[in-house]
């Protein structure tokens, strides 16, 4: 390896292929060599890249904590509301979940991004917007409309929240592709703090029974409500201010997991073959069935933001492989939405599940083609993250329809 590193030293395409062959002997070896080439500008460069020591971890200027904890204690009290004004539980959290997580960061985006008056009071007023409507809808039991309203609202508001992070409503692939980057860095982030928040909780619980005190329900009722409400904006701060915490973790678990859910459905399809069950006649197998289509779909979607100008032919071909058994997944799925609304009629759960999947069917037919494209050598990987980037205001439209629209439609069945 050294005599290699020294006969490239000058010639930079070739040294670069030599690192990406074996990065671990190459950094052992060029240090090796590194002393009798030292003022070389070519070995100074490789040197520098090698060895760069990243800055320790840091937590922001003192307005941008201030702000995190202030927006953190908001999005507690918020989550609090029930207790401190006597609210029914089960009226507020399905409808006022998203305003505990999404305000806050959309609000944080706004002032990061130095939005314009206007763009900051367009959030604010639909947010509002959102907030007076879902709790002015009549409250009753087993209304498929309102359960449509609630669950859609959240896509309203995560979309809402994606116009706050780009700050312009004009298609910017790159803005929109760093979104989806954010939400998988986002995730791998929160999932840590939880993790350890949930040893803390064991231990501090733990340690207090041991001296005869009984803390668990005055923790879980504030110490963990106020932590869990938390978790999106300090994670969100810790992935805005120290990018290489996670920056290569979500990338690697994109690669990682692609091809194994490719095999996972392979292997799962076939086995609905066998198992006696479908999603034309067990209604519950067939909401799992789209639960499914829509973690997979979102996989193929960050996968493709991670790293969409540096992925491999391999990767290119295991997430067009995806997408091909995706789009089955969606075909058996829209067939048996189909079959169920010719058998038994249009419900609001049938049309709202109908429109969904035609839409997602749509969109990763347009990302299929980019993908066989890109193999085929007809554009570049590029065009990929335009397919996704510019679909988004799609899903807002259709989220505005099913929260805002359908109640009507539906007469608040």
């Amino acid at each position: 390896m050294k005599e290699e590193i020294f006969t490239y030293l000058n010639q930079p395409g070739q040294l670069e292929k030599l690192y990406r062959a074996n990065k671990a002997d190459f950094k052992r070896a060029f240090n090796t060599l590194y002393p009798e080439l030292k003022g070389n500008a070519s070995a100074d460069f490789w040197n520098e890249r090698l060895n760069y020591e990243a800055e320790g971890l840091t937590w922001g200027t003192r307005k941008e904590l201030l702000f995190v904890i202030i927006a953190s204690l908001a999005a507690g009290l918020i989550a609090k509301l029930p207790a401190i004004l006597s609210i029914s539980e089960d009226f507020f959290y399905p409808r006022n979940i998203g305003f505990i997580v999404f305000p806050g960061l959309s609000v944080y985006f706004a002032w990061k991004n130095k939005l314009s008056l206007g763009k900051t009071a367009f959030i604010i007023g639909t947010s509002l917007f959102g907030l007076v409507f879902i709790n002015s809808l009549p409250e009753a039991e087993n209304s498929d409309t309102l359960i449509l309203s609630c669950i859609h609202l959240l896509v309203f508001l995560w979309l809402v929240f994606c116009f706050a992070f780009v700050g312009d409503r004009k298609i910017n692939v790159e803005k929109r592709l760093n979104f989806l980057k954010y939400n998988g860095d986002l995730i791998v982030m929160a999932s840590l703090i939880l993790l350890a928040g949930a040893i803390l909780t064991g231990i501090t619980i733990g340690l207090f029974s041991l001296i005869g005190y009984d803390i668990q329900q005055f923790y879980t009722e504030y110490v963990v409500v106020f932590g869990l409400a938390a978790v999106p904006m300090a994670g969100t701060h810790l992935t805005r201010t120290n990018p290489q915490l996670v920056g290569k973790i979500s990338p690697v678990i994109a690669k990682i997991f692609s091809p194994l859910v490719l095999v996972m459905l392979v292997i799962y399809l076939s086995a609905i073959i066998y198992s006696g069950k479908d999603p034309y006649n067990d209604r519950e197998f067939l909401l799992m069935f789209n639960a499914l289509l829509i973690g997979v779909m979102a996989l193929i979607f960050f996968s493709v933001a991670e790293t969409s100008a540096t992925k491999s032919r391999m990767e290119v071909w295991v997430l067009f492989l995806l997408s091909i058994v995706t789009i089955i997944v969606n075909g058996i799925a829209l067939s048996a939405i189909l079959f169920r609304i010719s058998e038994w009629g249009i419900t609001p759960n049938r049309t709202a599940v109908l429109g969904g999947n035609v839409l997602i069917l749509i969109h990763l037919l347009s990302v299929t083609g980019r993908l066989f494209r890109v193999l085929s050598r007809k554009s570049g990987i590029n065009s990929l993250g335009k397919a996704i980037a510019s679909y988004l205001p799609v899903y807002f439209i259709w989220a505005i329809i099913v929260t805002f629209i359908f109640p009507f439609i539906f007469g608040f069945k």
